[in-house]
């Protein structure tokens, strides 16, 4: 008897992310919602129906503290990633939608019981030490007009 072949489950997951920069540091939110933990840009899953632009400054109160006025769409990131699963594995697109923000008001605080633990402000010249996802780079590298 042959063995069977794991189930695959596409997914397509939609997200909103917001690079901020100020005096030459970038806020970065410190993920913790699977392993391996990493600093990523503050954002997250858009809602259905909810607008990409509403869904980025949301997450960025919820994971900072910060309000926020966007200041452009820095661009669309596709990533393609497989995710070992109960049922099998799960193939998800994600689709990144990467603005420019500033802040607004408020004041930096981590998130409590969410997928990221801490916030901080990072220098940009410490980013390549740090332990970070891919989009950090990538939201950084838009922001500077580098593709």
């Amino acid at each position: 008897m042959c063995p069977m072949a794991p189930e695959v489950r596409q997914r397509l997951r939609v997200a909103a992310y917001a690079v901020c920069v100020r005096d030459g540091e970038v806020l970065l939110a410190h993920f913790v919602g699977a392993p391996p933990h990493h600093w990523t840009l503050p954002g997250g899953g858009v809602g259905h129906g909810e607008d990409p632009a509403d869904a980025v400054l949301r997450e960025l109160c919820e994971e900072t503290g910060y309000t926020g006025r966007l200041v452009r769409l820095l661009g669309i990131h596709s990533v393609r990633n497989e995710y070992p699963r109960d049922y099998g594995v799960e193939d998800q697109h994600a689709l990144r939608i990467l603005y420019e923000v500033v802040g607004g008001g408020g004041a930096l605080r981590n998130e409590v019981d969410g997928s990221t633990d801490l916030a901080g402000w990072f220098p940009l010249d410490a980013v390549p030490g740090l332990e970070r996802v891919d989009m950090v780079d990538v939201g950084l590298a838009m922001r500077s007009g580098v593709r």
